[in-house]
């Protein structure tokens, strides 16, 4: 079986990659739209900018944004998954009464309050474990929740960090539960090559190819043909 393809779309004015940027319920369509073409599988729409030193948008411009893109897609797209990049127990909330079946990817790793939200909707929950691959005595109070384990690059604390959790992260095989890995256009690509989130397409896709080596099930990327392309050949390997 491929691995699935998650694309990134952002309703902000200040994601770090400026190409992600949506500024307009047309430009959201017209991006799900190629982006499907594309071969992506899930549409990841995020309303609030999480880059490194940025200050969160409120909750209540976090779904101004949110909810007209939800609702161009919900209309053009009925049929396509969508998920929602928010680590608002609320905004989720919101999001999953106003359009039902939603994958919610929430890169904080989690409160009780948002474990409820998506316990009570019998969401997918895109758990981030933030650089921590040991999950026994996490795992009790997850439990009866449709989860997606993601590692967390680019949240686990600097550029080593990053690369020892990417040579660790096979251990999650053995939750059996599928693995989304998100490095598309990342610091830890880009930096130590001394390019920048625009010239990094190709050191993307390199270290794209190894997290399917190590058990990645979803790849989240800004680039949904160049990532079809990585996996593709993946699959001719015989992985």
């Amino acid at each position: 079986m491929r691995a699935q393809i998650m694309a990134i779309g952002n309703v902000t004015p200040d994601s770090f990659y400026a190409a992600s940027r949506l500024g307009s319920t047309d430009a959201v369509v017209s991006w799900a739209q190629q982006a499907l073409a594309d071969g992506a599988d899930i549409l990841d729409v995020g309303a609030c900018s999480t880059r490194p030193g940025s200050t969160p948008a409120s909750e209540e411009e976090e779904w101004r944004r949110l909810e007209p893109a939800l609702a161009a897609l919900r209309s053009a797209l009925p049929e396509a998954q969508l998920s929602v990049d928010t680590f608002r127990p609320e905004i989720a909330r919101r999001a999953l009464d106003q359009f039902g079946s939603l994958i919610i990817n929430d890169i904080s790793g989690g409160c009780e309050s948002m474990y409820e939200v998506v316990r009570q909707a019998q969401a997918s929950y895109i758990w981030t474990l933030r650089g921590d691959l040991d999950l026994p005595a996490r795992m009790p109070k997850m439990r009866d929740l449709d989860l997606i384990l993601d590692p967390g690059f680019g949240f686990i604390g600097s550029t080593e960090a990053d690369y020892e959790c990417m040579r660790d992260m096979h251990t999650l095989r053995a939750y059996n539960l599928p693995i989304l890995v998100g490095v598309s256009r990342k610091s830890m690509v880009w930096r130590p090559l001394g390019l920048t989130p625009e010239t990094c397409l190709e050191a993307t896709q390199a270290l794209q190819l190894y997290a399917l080596e190590q058990g990645a099930t979803i790849l989240r990327t800004h680039d949904v043909a160049a990532t079809r392309q990585t996996i593709k050949l993946f699959n001719l390997l015989g992985s």
